[in-house]
């Protein structure tokens, strides 16, 4: 059994990014509210952007906004020389998330989240890929994990990782099932698994019954449990059977933020 360390591996990847020309690059953050969990997250990317000398904007808009509102101050970023836009997520019920999205030029959408990206993923074209998934299949890459003519098994179908990763993971010439809440006999597609991704969002969901011995197993999952962050994969009961396994934390959530580092070199070109 081996760590996969998406610690190691961010540090990696910043360092190379550190190297490369930084065209006055910069990334605008638009956050609806004062949700706590996401002031974490972008005080995280805010951090990234410091050690890349990127600009970092901060647009703070309060919960009563309206879509309108929103969507102009995207079409300003979208016009003025911002590298990436990102609208930090969830936003309040009463906003319209797809309309305001799909505001974003694509070219600046380092979420990879715009109908235009979604469907150059599916194509197979070039665009900007949603973040974790991208930290993913960085991370596979990094450990020499060929996905070509293996079974791979997600778990969990969100439009933020499980729908992208089977992309790209069918882009690779991997055997894809994406499973959900309505999949019948879970275990029985699981236990094909070369490489089990789970993406539930359920703590410790995935125990060793749900394993086949030597399987890579990679947690998206992230909760708390009685104040300790916990994944969607039973750690201490999986391990022994895998031959790779991400660890919580530690595993794909450093993935993220590098994989966001990349997106806004990538829009840049794009844009250029």
């Amino acid at each position: 059994m081996e760590i996969l360390d998406g610690k190691k591996i961010r540090e990696e990847l910043l360092n190379e990014l550190t190297e490369r020309k930084n065209d006055n690059l910069s990334l605008a953050v638009i956050q609806i509210g004062h949700d706590e969990a996401s002031s974490i997250y972008i005080g995280q990317k805010e951090k990234m952007c410091q050690n890349l000398n990127i600009e970092f904007k901060h647009y703070n808009l309060e919960d009563n906004v309206t879509n309108d509102e929103v969507i102009n101050l995207i079409n300003k970023l979208n016009n003025d020389d911002t590298t990436g836009i990102l609208l930090q997520l969830p936003i309040p019920k009463h906003l319209d998330e797809q309309r305001i999205l799909n505001t974003i030029d694509y070219r600046k959408d380092v979420d990879g989240l715009t109908n235009a990206n979604v469907a150059n993923l599916a194509l197979d074209e070039p665009g900007l890929v949603p973040c974790t998934p991208k930290g993913v299949m960085t991370l596979l890459n990094r450990y020499n994990i060929n996905l070509e003519g293996k079974n791979a098994v997600i778990v969990g179908r969100s439009n933020l990782v499980g729908k992208p990763l089977f992309n790209l993971m069918l882009n690779k010439n991997a055997t894809v099932t994406l499973c959900h809440s309505k999949t019948k006999n879970l275990k029985e597609h699981t236990l094909k698994a070369d490489i089990l991704v789970a993406a539930v969002g359920k703590p410790k969901f995935i125990t060793k019954e749900f394993v086949k011995e030597g399987a890579v197993v990679i947690d998206v999952g992230i909760s708390r449990v009685d104040g300790k962050v916990v994944g969607d994969v039973d750690f201490e009961n999986v391990k022994d059977l895998t031959s790779y396994i991400t660890p919580v934390p530690g595993g794909v959530g450093p993935m993220t933020i590098a994989s966001l580092a990349e997106n806004i070199f990538e829009a840049n070109k794009l844009q250029k």
